[in-house]
C-alpha cells in the first residue's frame, strides 16, 4: 500500500504497472514522472517501463504484472478507499482477464475496503466485466477518465459497465465537455493539471461540469485548479470546496 495525498482517496494499490500513451490526456501524466523516478531508484517493478522523449519520461508502452502484490490489501485491517492502479490500467490490452480476475477476487475478500477504477479503455472494461465469473461488487466503483470533447465517447462505454458505482475523472481537464452527457454517472471529479509543463483549464470548464452535475445529480468533487504549483492555487470554487461523493444505492 502506498498512502496518497489524493483527495478523494486514501490508499493506492498497484498489481499492475505501466501504460501506453493513449490520447492528448496522456502527454504530461505524473505516473509515467513517478515510474521514471522509481526506476532510477532501483525498483525492479518498474524498470524500463519509461524512455526519454523531449526531455521527458514517456511510457514504453510495457506493462508490467505484480503477482505479489495481489493480496496486499487482505494485511490491511482498516478500511480504506483504495485507488486501484495509480501506476496503470487494470483494462489496459496487456492484461489479460485471468490477472483481472484475480484483482476482483482480492477486492471481493476484502469487503471492508472500497475500490475506485479508473480507465481509459472503458469500451474494454464493458466487455470483460459483462462475463459470468465478474460479479458487480458494492465496494467496487468503476470510471473513465475524460479529459475533453475529443473523448465523449468514453461516457457512453462507462454506462455499459455493470457497476455499484460509476463514475468519471475529467482530469486533466484540458478542454470543454459541455456537449457531454451524465447521465447514470453517479460522481464526477474534476481538476487542473499540475506539474512543470501542465496546461491552463479554463473556469468556464469547470462551471459547465458542476451544472451538468445538478441537472443530471451527479455528485460533483472539485479536486484541484492545478498548474505548476497546485497547492498555491489551492482547490476553492466560487468561494468554496466541494468534496462530495457519492452514495451506492443499486446493481445496474
Amino acid at each position: 500500500m502506498a498512502e496518497t495525498s489524493i483527495e478523494w482517496t486514501d490508499a493506492t494499490w498497484n498489481p499492475v504497472a505501466g501504460c501506453t500513451v493513449l490520447t492528448a490526456g496522456c502527454t504530461n501524466c505524473y505516473a509515467m514522472r513517478m515510474a521514471a523516478r522509481l526506476d532510477a531508484m532501483g525498483q525492479p517493478k518498474y524498470k524500463g517501463l519509461t524512455r526519454k522523449s523531449g526531455g521527458r519520461s514517456v511510457w514504453t508502452g510495457k506493462v508490467r504484472l505484480d503477482h505479489k502484490s495481489l493480496d496486499v490489501p487482505k494485511s490491511w485491517s482498516k478500511p480504506r478507499k483504495v485507488f486501484v492502479n495509480s501506476m496503470s490500467d487494470l483494462f489496459h490490452t496487456d492484461v489479460p482477464p485471468d490477472f483481472i480476475a484475480k484483482v476482483w477476487a482480492t477486492m471481493k475478500a476484502t469487503p471492508r475496503h472500497t475500490y475506485q477504477i479508473l480507465t481509459k479503455r472503458p469500451d474494454r472494461m464493458a466487455s470483460i466485466l459483462a462475463q459470468p465469473e465478474f460479479e458487480i461488487l458494492p465496494n467496487v466503483w468503476l470510471g473513465t477518465s475524460v479529459e475533453d470533447g475529443r473523448v465523449l465517447s468514453r461516457l457512453d462505454d462507462i454506462r455499459k459497465v455493470p457497476a455499484a458505482i460509476r463514475f468519471v475523472s475529467l482530469e486533466p481537464l484540458i478542454g470543454s465537455v459541455a456537449a457531454g452527457d451524465l447521465t447514470d454517472i453517479d460522481w464526477a471529479i474534476v481538476g487542473g493539471e499540475s506539474g512543470p509543463r501542465a496546461r491552463p483549464m479554463n473556469p468556464e470548464w469547470v462551471s459547465e461540469i458542476e451544472a451538468m452535475c445538478r441537472r443530471s445529480g451527479t455528485a460533483f468533487f472539485f479536486k484541484q485548479w492545478g498548474g505548476k504549483n497546485k497547492k498555491a492555487a489551492g482547490r476553492m470554487l466560487n468561494g468554496q470546496t466541494y468534496d462530495e461523493m457519492p452514495s451506492v444505492h443499486s446493481f445496474s
